[in-house]
């Protein structure tokens, strides 16, 4: 049935998906494939070979001129310096409370040439945040709307696209490339939201059709929908915006201070950042380990000793150990370490559960 809502943005591919028998529904003000034949499958065709991911809602930021890295380097918590040509690295945007408004991937193309990969639901303020710090510097900041996404992830990924674009069989994990399919220009990276070894490709939209089906004709490439990323990324321990992170919690809280390079000079919340910092961080972001076979969800109160320690933020089936996994923020922050027991309220019954570091299932290396 054909969504009428006419707020939601569409991907060039939503004929491709419904011909495909998705399930379509909205995400982040998007109109996305949510499944095609049932997310066990597709969960286990990225484990086991290789899937093919529409993340065409996801922001395209360019982010280049003499000025770019400082600009960046005000906007995010990482060490832009630090990232050579061809490389990526994980980031995040943060408001001046030290809350965070976005994770995301910086990737360098170039000298002075930067890309720039925000969540679908935070890209207008990501982008507002960089014209903001861009005020008045030599910078040119350009939001590519009109490009799409493809995720190819799986065991079988290097051999599915490097078969289409050459310059994929020899880019290393968090690498970045430009290529060109069919004599037009994309850009190429290898990081991914999975665990699997994986590319990303970001086409112009008038190309795309024709790299999705091809992609889906190299031979045992699954379309997989956005159920099974938000089972595939939990596996791995990795925070969805808006349910494991967000304005409310800092990166201290989160276990992403490996992201944050205190000594490069100002960013923004650095100083917040630095007085939680000193008063102690009150609660920690954790995985949660079923102990019997009740599945937590998002929302479930957490007890160790009697008390109420913490509160789910995610929570599912895990296909590949088939248990309940989930990460939760316990409190205080330096009550509880790998191991420790604690217990989950799955709707009105307490059901026991280990604390594990993520993630929850190793697939490296990729």
């Amino acid at each position: 049935m054909k969504s009428t809502d006419p707020a939601l943005h569409r991907t060039p591919l939503e004929d491709e998906h419904r011909r495909l028998g998705a399930r379509l529904g909205p995400f982040a003000g998007w109109l996305m494939p949510i499944e095609y034949g049932g997310t066990l499958a597709e969960h286990a065709a990225v484990r086991q070979g290789v899937g093919v991911f529409d993340l065409t809602h996801l922001g395209k930021l360019d982010v280049t001129g003499p000025e770019a890295l400082d600009v960046l380097q005000r906007t995010v918590t990482n060490d832009v310096s630090r990232i050579e040509v061809g490389r990526a690295q994980y980031n995040m945007v943060l408001d001046d409370a030290g809350g965070i408004v976005d994770d995301l991937i910086v990737y360098r193309l170039g000298e002075d040439r930067y890309f720039v990969v925000p969540n679908a639901a935070n890209t207008a303020r990501v982008h507002e945040v960089l014209l903001d710090e861009a005020g008045g510097s030599r910078v040119d900041l350009v939001l590519h709307e009109d490009w799409s996404f493809l995720a190819v992830q799986g065991p079988r990924a290097v051999e599915v696209v490097g078969a289409l674009l050459p310059e994929g069989a020899g880019l290393g994990y968090m690498g970045c490339a430009e290529a060109r399919y069919r004599d037009v220009p994309l850009i190429l990276a290898r990081s991914g939201y999975t665990g699997e070894r994986g590319f990303e490709l970001f086409p112009p939209g008038g190309v795309v059709v024709d790299l999705w089906r091809e992609i889906l004709d190299s031979g045992g490439v699954v379309p997989v929908g956005l159920g099974a990323r938000d089972t595939l990324r939990l596996e791995m321990g990795y925070p969805l915006h808006g349910q494991d992170i967000s304005t409310e919690r800092t990166p201290l809280e989160a276990g992403a201070s490996w992201a944050v390079s205190f000594d490069k000079g100002p960013f923004r919340g650095r100083d917040a950042l630095l007085r939680r910092r000193e008063e102690g961080v009150p609660a920690r972001l954790w995985g949660l380990r079923m102990l019997d076979r009740r599945i937590p969800r998002a929302h479930y109160p957490v007890f160790a000793g009697g008390d109420r320690v913490g509160e789910t933020t995610s929570g599912t089936f895990s296909p590949t150990l088939r248990v309940g996994i989930a990460l939760a923020y316990l409190e205080p922050a330096g009550r509880f370490t790998a191991g420790d027991r604690v217990e989950v309220d799955v709707r009105g019954r307490r059901a026991p559960a280990e604390v594990v570091k993520p993630p929850f299932v190793d697939r490296s290396p990729r």
